[in-house]
């Protein structure tokens, strides 16, 4: 069962993306359209952890390779399921101001505290997966710089075609 996922080939729809890719996008245009700040909807309190996709490949893989009694010695008879995380959270005023260096917006971020702010805190338990050896590698600057240059990458292809 994995977290929050993002990487290349994300959804960036304006209505029902998830929060990288939507702050990517929004981060972005603003960039383009020499804006002078961003809103975000929220107070930038909660915290969430985030999985780049490629180390939820690699997860799942792991896992796929095991053998049998290496996965029943911590998932037990009766259940299948290991959570899959990256071990730590990020509130959202830090994952925008994260997003916001690798793109190089000069604008401020505000933040629409009239707007919801979802559950407090969300982070998994991975520890049963870390207990059989495995572990995320990719930090979160590094995932979004390449999520990031995945999207600039498409936004290019498209506009040739």
């Amino acid at each position: 069962m994995p977290t929050n996922l993002y990487g290349p080939g994300d959804n960036y729809h304006g209505q029902n993306s998830h929060v990288i890719p939507a702050l990517i996008k929004k981060i972005h245009e603003a960039k383009v359209n020499g804006d002078d700040s961003v809103t975000v909807w929220g107070s930038g309190r909660p915290k969430r952890e985030f999985l780049h996709v490629d180390d939820m490949a690699s997860a799942s893989v792991f896992v796929m390779e095991m053998d049998l009694k290496s996965f029943q010695g911590v998932t037990g008879s009766m259940m299948s399921h290991l959570n899959v995380g990256y071990g730590s959270d990020i509130t959202i005023k830090s994952l925008a101001e994260v997003i916001n260096e690798v793109i190089g917006f000069k604008g401020t971020i505000k933040f629409d505290e009239n707007m919801p702010d979802g559950s407090p805190r969300k982070l998994m338990d991975s520890g049963k997966l870390g207990t059989l050896g495995w572990k995320a590698n990719i930090e979160l600057v590094d995932g979004i710089t390449s999520t990031y240059s995945h999207f600039v990458r498409s936004i290019n292809e498209s506009r040739f075609k």
